[in-house]
């Protein structure tokens, strides 16, 4: 559940932060103390629009912080996101910064995308807006899908056939040649094939010939240097390396003569003289490697441009190379053989279409029974919110297969006893719409492991007994999981099991907006104002007080 909400310059706010509770929490206030500040705060920490233009002081930073406790079945959950949770908690933080907005969980910068995906498992929120989506068709489907068991398993089959078959139509789309062209294009992949198999490729061969030009090409060079090395070593000269040590070996031997500790020194004299006749012998032998034919460094020549002729047009590597000469045998192959390989690929498309609608059938039927028992469901919820003589139901309509099945759904109503059943985005009122998006909420939230739901003014367009409805569907809901709601209505303010209320104040020449936590008595004081407005009696009092009796 969310346990902290921390607010810094965002609009009429300094500083704020707020601790919430499991349960019912509902925020009170006047009207235009910063309730909507509150929620949008929320709304940005999980990852909405977030730029200087909402800053309080543009000089400083923004700043929304959430925290979170996690169970351990959330948990391993986010730790499928690569998110860990430590303690049982996450922090999600996003800063404005120069015009810049930095994301970060558990103080690692994450992306936007990563940022929702996270907030999704956490929290959802219903601001006042997303009622609209009710009147969407395609949101109507996805309600069913998401309580059945069985259909999501079912979109994620159809999905992966559906793109088999789009796959296997965009290819037979591809092949539609005509014989002059089939016959055009096999000449020419074959010319291909012949000019790449013709020069007998070897991985690696490029490396070793680059490596080879290079000593070709500085043969000369290499003699010079290798002369003068042997002419400084060797033993042809009396000032060389060679002769002198020669000397010295044949010079020291006489010291073993007059002292037998000198046996030591001779001998590493020795080794001396031993390795340098063989660094000389090794270095005739790399001499004589370095003689070339004079064809040599041609042939290595025209032998690499005739490689890099060919990386050019089918690859940066030797390797490229030999895979688009395969790809090139494989287009051949289905060229060669053009009608079998139509006949194959038609007959495969056939199949899977087949397969599809059989999935996309079982989906719809898996739909259709969910659809019923969610309606039900949802008119019995509805009844709970004062929609006495509800009908609720919904309407299938079938379309082509496609990646979603081949259900066009959308929900109707009627509200009235004798009123026909007509689609919702033609009868619902706002204050309709509200109810209605409560109903499903708290018939969908079963299957919704979402620990913490979020509602901006929910009591839009309704009064008296039906408030009170909905104040209990939402304690009822916050029996299982954490439920933020901002309201008008004193009927709801008193279910709640923690009540807040935001105020907006002067300090010295800034308005700011505040928010505290009730206690019981505050709790009545906030009702009693919601009761009478400026007029608040002892008998406006003892009803506030009534109601949080009630409750």
């Amino acid at each position: 559940m969310l346990v902290n909400l921390h607010i810094m310059n965002l609009a009429l706010i300094d500083e704020l932060d707020i601790d919430f509770t499991d349960g019912l929490n509902i925020l009170t206030g006047e009207t235009g103390a910063g309730k909507s500040i509150i929620i949008g705060s929320i709304g940005i920490g999980l990852g909405g629009r977030f730029d200087s233009s909402l800053l309080r002081d543009e000089k400083k930073d923004g700043l929304v912080e959430l925290i979170f406790s996690v169970d351990k079945e959330l948990s391993d959950e986010l730790c499928k996101l690569e998110i860990d949770t430590p303690d049982g908690e996450i922090v999600i933080s996003r800063r404005c910064t120069n015009g810049r907005t930095v994301n970060r969980i558990n103080d690692a910068t994450v992306t936007l995308a990563k940022l929702k995906a996270v907030s999704e498992c956490l929290i959802s929120l219903h601001a006042q807006h997303e009622q609209r989506t009710l009147l969407k068709a395609a949101k109507h489907l996805e309600l069913v899908d998401s309580y059945s068991e069985k259909a999501p398993l079912l979109k994620e089959e159809v999905r992966s056939l559906y793109s088999a078959f789009k796959e296997i139509s965009e290819k037979l789309d591809g092949m539609s040649l005509n014989e002059q062209e089939r016959i055009k294009r096999l000449d020419y992949i074959r010319y291909e094939i012949n000019d790449i198999e013709s020069a007998r490729l070897s991985s690696g061969e490029d490396t070793e010939l680059e490596a080879l030009y290079k000593k070709v090409s500085s043969a000369q060079e290499i003699a010079e240097i290798v002369s003068e090395v042997m002419q400084l070593v060797g033993s042809d000269r009396d000032d060389s390396a060679g002769s002198k040590i020669s000397r010295a070996v044949r010079v020291s031997q006489e010291l073993t003569k007059l002292d037998a500790d000198s046996e030591k020194l001779v001998s590493t004299l020795l080794d001396i003289e031993g390795l340098t006749n063989d660094f000389v012998a090794e270095l005739s032998e790399y001499a004589s490697d370095m003689e070339f034919e004079p064809e040599t460094l041609r042939e290595t020549e025209d032998r690499l441009n005739l490689i890099n002729t060919l990386k050019s047009r089918y690859g940066r590597t030797i390797e490229d190379i030999l895979e688009s000469c395969e790809a090139l045998k494989k287009e051949e192959e289905e060229l060669s053989s053009y009608d079998e390989v139509i006949a194959e690929l038609k007959k495969k498309q056939s199949q899977v279409y087949d397969e599809l609608k059989k999935k996309c059938e079982a989906l719809s039927k898996e739909r259709k029974q969910t659809a019923k028992k969610l309606c039900k469901d949802i008119s019995d919820a509805m009844k709970e919110l004062n929609f006495n003589d509800v009908r609720f139901d919904m309407t299938f309509d079938e379309t082509e297969p496609g990646a979603n099945g081949i259900d066009k759904a959308e929900f109707i109503i009627s509200t009235n006893i004798g009123e026909d059943m007509r689609p919702l985005v033609d009868t619902a009122s706002g204050g309709e719409l509200s109810r209605i998006m409560l109903a499903i909420k708290s018939v969908v939230s079963e299957a919704d492991d979402t620990p913490t739901l979020i509602f901006d003014e929910i009591d839009v367009g309704i009064s008296g007994i039906t408030a009170e409805k909905v104040g209990r569907m939402m304690h009822k809901l916050g029996e299982k999981r954490q439920v933020i709601a901002i309201t008008h209505l004193p009927q709801i303010a008193a279910m709640a099991d923690s009540a807040y209320v935001i105020e907006k104040e002067v300090v010295g020449s800034k308005t700011l907006t505040d928010i505290k936590r009730l206690d019981e008595e505050g709790r009545v004081l906030e009702l009693a104002r919601l009761l009478g407005g400026e007029s608040v009696t002892d008998n406006i009092m003892q009803a506030a007080r009534e109601m949080l009796d009630k409750k």
